[in-house]
């Protein structure tokens, strides 16, 4: 499957991007694997006529948005993300009306529709450093309660609105799954991501987004970590630590919607070239505003 893969990638010049949390036998063939910030640049500057996004829907959308003229695939079109749709209806409108000077602020992770109401999008990698940036003092950050409430703890001098969502994967750990890692392995580091609960991140040594938690185990001496993340990440820290060890709070972190990116599936979307993504016009123009601004502000 990965030389049929390989031979149809290059005559069909296609390019395959994907997530650090998809399962590590498609994250060793793809041409690039990173974090939703890092892929949505690699597939605004690619020259390939056909990405194919082993993500989750909104990563295929952002990625066919930043390239209209661009084929993009997704191995299983069905792969989805809860919290990229937990925003209620009308609530941005309510908000707008509610506060003069209000910037609708948009992790990355939801629909194209919210983008679209959104003023600009940040990634977990950016979050911090994009609302800080904005001159308005009102923020709506949407739709991640837990990322919002991790920026609004470190922008305190301005009033961010949290929208009550969530990323279910981060939200199932717990501070009693941890604290039992932690009892049995206590020389390890706790590297959290933002998406998980206030009590999760206040027993971490470090909380950072998926491709910061990366990068802070290949700069440190520890030998031992902890990792309050979807435990699809695990292949590329293994990779880049060969020699150290890695725990997960049990059950392990897993989102089933990003383990439907196989190598069957793969393979099937560069031969068939079905499930392609397809965004309206109207839609792409106003999602684009919010995409651009991010990648403009995140220089």
């Amino acid at each position: 499957m990965k030389n049929q893969i390989e031979q149809l990638k290059k005559e069909k010049n296609a390019v395959i991007l994907a997530h650090y949390y998809a399962p590590a036998e498609v994250q060793e063939i793809a041409d690039y694997v990173g974090d939703s910030f890092y892929l949505a640049k690699i597939a605004k500057k690619s020259n390939a006529d056909i990405i194919v996004f082993c993500g989750v829907y909104f990563m295929g959308e952002s990625a066919k948005i930043l390239n209209p003229e661009k084929k993009v695939l997704m191995p299983d079109i069905t792969a989805d993300c809860p919290m990229a749709h937990m925003v209620t209806d009308g609530i941005i409108d309510e908000m707008r009306k509610k506060y003069d000077d209000l910037a609708v602020v948009c992790y990355i992770n939801s629909t194209a529709a919210l983008k679209c109401q959104s003023d600009v999008c940040v990634t977990s990698s950016n979050a911090v450093n994009i609302v800080k940036n904005l001159p308005n003092k009102n923020i709506f950050f949407i739709p991640d309660k837990n990322l919002g409430r991790f920026v609004a703890e470190h922008v305190s001098e301005k009033n961010i609105i949290i929208n009550d969502g969530c990323c279910p994967i981060h939200a199932k750990i717990t501070a009693d799954q941890l604290r039992t890692e932690m009892d049995n392995h206590p020389d390890a580091k706790v590297l959290s991501h933002p998406e998980c609960e206030a009590e999760v991140l206040e027993l971490s040594d470090y909380i950072g987004s998926t491709a910061d938690i990366i990068a802070y185990t290949k700069n440190s001496d520890v030998e031992s970590f902890i990792i309050c993340t979807e435990d699809g990440v695990n292949y590329k820290l293994i990779s880049d630590n060969p020699d150290k060890l890695f725990y997960y709070p049990k059950p392990h972190p897993c989102c089933a919607d990003m383990k439907l990116n196989t190598l069957e599936s793969v393979l099937s979307v560069l031969q068939k070239e079905d499930r392609e993504v397809i965004v309206e016009d109207t839609v792409r123009t106003g999602a684009l505003v919010p995409l651009e601004k991010m990648l403009e502000l995140a220089k």
